[in-house]
């Protein structure tokens, strides 16, 4: 293990409701989006900044930023698919950008409606707009390698083909790197080789982060040997609410709960109260009746002894 602590990044407000037929009303968003905090979540992707035609599930995440700004300790993240919607995040006041790029093609172009060529030249210009702004006013752009471990459109996508668009992205300005399992298809043996070729060529320190679904049960494995290859920040969905509704049978998202449990009780801190974590729930129960949420955790509920390795954690 490389690591005493881990960021869990919770990706439920974006990638969860994203994927949910119903519409969560904007004031329940605000108060889940505070109790997760209160709960010790450092870190929220509150949305995405696409259009609310083809997602309204999304078409109040300027209003949702600027209320999680108010947050204390809070790392405010969103998603673009492009140099508008990042316009839109840093006048709202994001701290993070995630502009996915699709290692398949056919799913990039499905997905945002651009090809490589086209999500390289986006990744350029919003990085030229990050620079114009004052260092203390710039936000984080992650590159993310969508279906880096395989597609429902495509199969298996060439190391190639992976490496050249991490290689890219680096190079058009991304600060880092992140991988992504869109679609469930990692298991730990590749997710551990995938680790190790995208850091030969882009460095340690530029992919810190993983994005991994539950599709096929493998999401804690998985986790866990991302993070036994050093990697500290995970992305998970509170109920394991989620998918991508443009990669048909991609469902699934890594549930927060059974992800914070796993590693408090390694000894490995995360800074959030599972206890309140799991009250949370209660939030989308009540706004989002229809929706079916995950979770052994939740479940089963704490064991007898259960001592987690941190309730609070100021990084």
């Amino acid at each position: 293990m490389n690591s005493a602590q881990v960021l869990i990044s919770e990706v439920g407000p974006r990638d969860g409701l994203q994927n949910c037929k119903s519409i969560m009303p904007t004031q329940s968003k605000k108060d889940w989006i505070g109790a997760l905090a209160s709960a010790g979540i450092r870190e929220i992707e509150v949305g995405s900044f696409v259009s609310p035609r083809l997602l309204p599930q999304m078409q109040d995440t300027a209003e949702i930023v600027q209320h999680a700004k108010t947050l204390p300790n809070l790392e405010v993240a969103v998603l673009v698919p492009n140099l508008k919607g990042a316009e839109l995040a840093i006048a709202a006041g994001a701290d993070k950008i995630t502009l996915p790029l699709s290692v398949s093609e056919t799913h990039s172009i499905r997905n945002i409606r651009r090809t490589h060529a086209q999500v390289l030249s986006e990744a350029e210009e919003i990085s030229k707009l990050i620079k114009q702004l004052p260092k203390d006013q710039r936000p984080h752009f992650e590159g993310s390698l969508s279906t880096a471990f395989g597609c429902t459109l495509e199969g298996r996508i060439s190391q190639v083909t992976i490496l050249n668009c991490a290689e890219k992205l680096m190079q058009a300005g991304c600060d880092e790197v992140g991988l992504s399992d869109t679609t469930g298809y990692a298991d730990p043996r590749s997710i551990r080789h995938m680790i190790r070729a995208v850091r030969n060529l882009v460095g340690i320190d530029n992919l810190t982060g993983v994005h991994l679904h539950n599709t096929r049960g493998l999401g804690l494995a998985n986790a866990l040997a991302a993070f036994e290859e050093g990697i500290t920040t995970f992305d998970a969905s509170l109920g394991g609410l989620g998918g991508c509704p443009t990669a048909p049978g991609a469902s699934g998202n890594i549930v927060t709960e059974d992800l914070v449990f796993m590693f408090e009780s390694m000894g490995v801190a995360t800074g959030i109260d599972v206890s309140k974590l799991v009250s949370t729930r209660d939030i989308l129960h009540s706004a989002l009746p229809e929706e079916e949420l995950f979770g052994f955790v939740p479940g089963a509920g704490l064991p007898l002894g259960y001592e987690p390795a941190s309730t609070s954690l100021n990084v």
